[in-house]
């Protein structure tokens, strides 16, 4: 992967979802996908081996949710911009925001905007802790 291409690690249990996001964000030439984790703790683990340039990240997945790996990401780097990735509504959300992730994408949004989302993350220009959308 050429160095001027973002890297992007895409984490979430559900592979079938997640082969979906990696075909949307490899369609686009800025962007290849570093790598793919089902659970926080491997992404953890990716982030410390593969230094990614964003993160999607589900919140609802085994071994440690998506709450904690932001947690445990944004200590480690708080630079890293990570993007909630969910089709949950629920309070966790706001937890996820809190944690550290800079916004919230639905999964039923992500073919329409996931590209737009990840651009603009890692160029700065979403407010940090947007919400694409809150019910």
């Amino acid at each position: 992967m050429s160095k001027s291409r973002l890297c992007v690690l895409v984490v979430d249990d559900d592979e079938s979802f997640a082969e979906t996001v990696i075909a949307l964000l490899e369609a686009d030439p800025r962007i290849g996908v570093t790598g793919w984790a089902s659970n926080g703790a491997e992404a953890y683990a990716q982030v410390l081996k593969l230094r990614p340039d964003v993160i999607t990240m589900d919140i609802d997945m085994p071994v440690l949710d998506g709450v904690e790996a932001i947690r445990l990401i944004s200590a480690h780097d708080a630079s890293i911009p990570i993007l909630l990735l969910t089709g949950s509504m629920s309070g966790r959300v706001a937890e996820g925001l809190a944690a550290g992730a800079k916004f919230h994408l639905p999964k039923k949004r992500a073919p329409e905007e996931l590209l737009e989302v990840v651009l603009a993350l890692t160029a700065g220009t979403l407010a940090a802790s947007g919400a694409a959308e809150t019910a």
